[in-house]
């Protein structure tokens, strides 16, 4: 199996509880690492509603500070915003930050990018909600501008950039830039402009929250992979498929789907658990890397 592994950091779900409840990143992140996860993810809500966190939202890291710090505690590990809201932040200052932490960490970036849903957030913020798509194609204008270290100039719609020059540099050329979400337009963004897709999985509940057609089967998902790489004029295109119910319980079954997935075109399968202590987090790992990863 040449599937990689993404750990996902267990979220504080409701208003209560403490983003590290499961444990100090340092130490998941390490822990991670020697058990054959090839990356680690965290999401991002800088300012949830508070009926959301009530319905079982969660609360969260920044993840470009968090994912800093966990680049300093591992040597190989990928690092995976799953995922950086767009529109949140002007397109120079996610430029920068993924920079920064992409040359801080020797290239282990991974940039995963979605336009947002939560209304609230985004009133919050101070940015136009019904502007969100418009704002995610400036920031995939903006993005290789930037990184290229170059002088450019470039008229968005709140702001004016013109002859200038950012660095650093980051050490990949380019940042792989991964989008997420189930919509034909998010496909369409993935075939022309990114380098993975991370498709939402789960309940109609959670894609009707979340703003994005539900995923149905995994038939489906092999449909939506093959359209979206004939799109994509044979590019490769990587694959992060949110897997629901891992687990060390019923390895066969397991095993069985994640050989399911690969088969369709995933390349990547992001896993999480519900540890609420560091001892739980920590128990997950060892024993998922020891029955899946070795």
């Amino acid at each position: 199996m040449t599937l990689r592994f993404v750990f996902h950091y267990p979220e504080a779900n409701g208003p209560d509880g403490d983003v590290l409840d499961a444990g100090p990143l340092p130490e998941v992140a390490a822990a991670a690492e020697r058990a054959g996860f090839a990356a680690l993810s965290l999401s991002e809500h800088p300012v949830p509603g508070a009926r959301w966190l009530t319905s079982g939202g969660h609360q969260t890291l920044d993840p470009f500070i968090a994912l800093a710090f966990a680049a300093a505690a591992t040597e190989r590990l990928r690092l995976l915003t799953y995922l950086a809201v767009a529109p949140y932040r002007n397109p120079f200052v996610l430029a920068k930050a993924a920079a920064t932490l992409d040359k801080l960490s020797a290239g282990r970036l991974i940039l995963g990018l979605g336009a947002g849903y939560q209304k609230s957030e985004f009133h919050a913020l101070g940015v136009d909600f019904d502007e969100r798509n418009a704002l995610f194609e400036e920031v995939l204008d903006v993005l290789p501008l930037h990184w290229s270290g170059e002088p450019f100039t470039y008229q968005g719609r709140h702001f004016s950039a013109r002859d200038v020059i950012a660095r650093p540099r980051p050490v990949q050329d380019p940042i792989p830039i991964w989008i997420g979400g189930n919509s034909k337009v998010s496909r369409r963004r993935v075939a022309e402009r990114a380098q993975g897709w991370m498709p939402m999985s789960g309940s109609a509940g959670l894609s009707a929250t979340a703003r994005t057609p539900m995923l149905g089967s995994v038939a489906e998902l092999a449909e939506q992979i093959a359209e979206l790489r004939e799109s994509a004029d044979g590019r490769r295109v990587d694959v992060a498929h949110s897997y629901q119910q891992a687990g060390t319980a019923e390895p066969d079954r397991h095993r069985e789907k994640f050989a399911e997935l690969e088969d369709v075109g995933v390349t990547w399968v992001v896993v999480s658990c519900p540890a609420r202590s560091a001892a739980a987090t920590l128990e997950f790992l060892e024993d998922f890397g020891a029955m899946y990863l070795t």
